[in-house]
């Protein structure tokens, strides 16, 4: 959407606002219709470290805000069956909302890879707000270092987090259209 409105607008930069609050987006290259920004998404709110009962074993993970609430759990390697197991954390009687899952495994200190499991969604192939909970969890946690790269399905964001968090990542203008009413 950033991308569009910038095309549209002639902006380098953008506010939008957001189920997690008002988000810029400011534009860091162009090439064309591909477009990298930059986000400021906030300043993060570390909750709590976390070990919740499930069927499958107690999970320790990292409850974290960037405006919405996400549990980040650290492995050596994902489960084969993670998105049944991410929708029961996701469900946990501790999250009464409901909670959005990152399960993280952590390649070195500048390279995560990420899987994600949304409330309300199920399992997305990339999440700003998920990789820079995913990014605070792990620098907070001694495991990484600002900037880190979150690799996920969907493609690789880096993550700085200096008090605050900025999401950098690709959008590309693949189509346009319009609608009539």
């Amino acid at each position: 959407m950033a991308a569009y409105l910038c095309e549209e607008k002639g902006k380098e930069s953008i506010a939008v606002k957001t189920g997690a609050g008002i988000k810029t987006c400011t534009v860091t290259a162009r090439k064309g219709n591909a477009y990298e920004f930059e986000i400021a998404m906030g300043i993060p709110e570390f909750i709590a470290e976390l070990t919740i009962p499930t069927s499958f074993g107690e999970v320790h993970g990292a409850a974290v805000s960037v405006g919405n609430p996400h549990f980040v759990v650290f492995m050596s390697e994902l489960w084969p069956d993670w998105q049944s197991r991410a929708a029961e954390i996701q469900r946990n009687s501790y999250f009464k909302r409901g909670i959005n899952v990152e399960l993280l495994v952590i390649q070195d200190r500048q390279n995560i890879k990420a899987s994600f499991f949304e409330r309300g969604v199920g399992e997305t192939q990339s999440s700003g707000t998920g990789s820079s909970a995913a990014a605070v969890a792990a620098i907070t946690s001694g495991y990484a270092d600002s900037p880190v790269r979150i690799h996920a399905p969907g493609g690789v964001q880096s993550v700085r987090f200096e008090n605050e968090v900025f999401l950098r990542g690709s959008a590309d203008l693949i189509f346009q259209g319009e609608f009539f009413v």
